[in-house]
């Protein structure tokens, strides 16, 4: 749980700016997302193979 403390005289928007950045730190969201639906591990090595050849590709464009 992300506690975010405000303190005396200190505005909300900024209180609710550090939120937001401890949410996305945290990756909380992503986890919230990916745990919507069953994914089999099959689905999940396949999807990280290809973000590993792209990742790949990408570093060889880069070196050319």
């Amino acid at each position: 749980m992300i506690i975010v403390e405000v303190k005396k005289g200190e505005n909300l928007d900024k209180a609710l700016k550090r939120y937001k950045y401890k949410v996305i730190k945290t990756k909380q969201l992503e986890n919230v997302r990916e745990k919507q639906a069953f994914v089999k591990k099959s689905v999940k090595k396949r999807e990280q193979l290809k973000k590993a050849k792209y990742v790949q590709f990408l570093k060889q464009q880069n070196m050319d």
